[in-house]
Order: C-alpha cells, then sequence, then structure tokens
C-alpha cells in the first residue's frame, strides 16, 4: 500500500453527502505515517468532513493540478491536546511562511471574537 504523498501541496478530496468529490489543494505537512492540515473552521471542507471521514489525497501544484496518484485515507479532527505536536509539524515544513499565517489569525480572532478558534487542524491517516 502506498503512503500518504509528501508534497508542499497535495489535492485533498473530500465528499459531498451525494457521494460527490471536491477536491481542495492545501498545505500538508507530515507528522509520522500521517499528514496535518490547517485550515478555517468554517471551511467547505471542514463541514463534508463532519459528515463523512472518507478523502482522497493526491500531490499536485498550488493551483489544484494533481501530479501524481491519489491515496485512500481518513480525515479526522486533532484534538487540543494533540494540537502542538501538529502545529510542530506544520512549522518544521513550512516554517515563517507557516507561523506569519498562524500568528496573524490567531491576532485577528483576539481583536473580533475572543475566546473562538478561527481554525480547524485535520489529521489524515492512510486507509
Amino acid at each position: 500500500m502506498p503512503g500518504l504523498p509528501h508534497s508542499t501541496y497535495v489535492s485533498l478530496t473530500t465528499f459531498r453527502r451525494t457521494g460527490q468529490p471536491v477536491s481542495t489543494p492545501v498545505w500538508a505537512a507530515p507528522d509520522g505515517e500521517d499528514l496535518v492540515v490547517w485550515t478555517r473552521a468554517d471551511s467547505g471542507k471542514v463541514k463534508r468532513l463532519r459528515h463523512t471521514p472518507r478523502v482522497t489525497v493526491a500531490p499536485c501544484d498550488v493551483r489544484g493540478r494533481v501530479r501524481g496518484p491519489a491515496v485512500e485515507a481518513t480525515a479526522g479532527f486533532v484534538d487540543r491536546a494533540d494540537r502542538p505536536r501538529a502545529l510542530a509539524a506544520l512549522r518544521r515544513t513550512y516554517g515563517w511562511r507557516f507561523q506569519a499565517g498562524y500568528v496573524t489569525s490567531r491576532l485577528w480572532a483576539r481583536l473580533t471574537r475572543p475566546g473562538t478558534e478561527r481554525h480547524e487542524i485535520l489529521r489524515i491517516r492512510p486507509s
């Protein structure tokens, strides 16, 4: 069984209730055998994952053009206790680019909606 792809961007495909696939290019950092993804909590992919954990991931470019085979996987939400480990994986992989977005997001959340979390971290595991 092939492992999950490791590239700057991966095409994360989630599935609507009807079974229709929806692909989105995302940053995904390796964390052991898994990948972690930081995304907006109100995004479509998060809403779709609340209904089904089934996903596929494939290496792609920034525009989502697939550059390799897709791999079946399952995705779930990282709980509060595991967030530091997932954030460390994202920082290791994307460095200052991730950190700048993360800090900006946290600051904006504090100013506009104190006490709320604007982002989710997803953990993707090979099936």
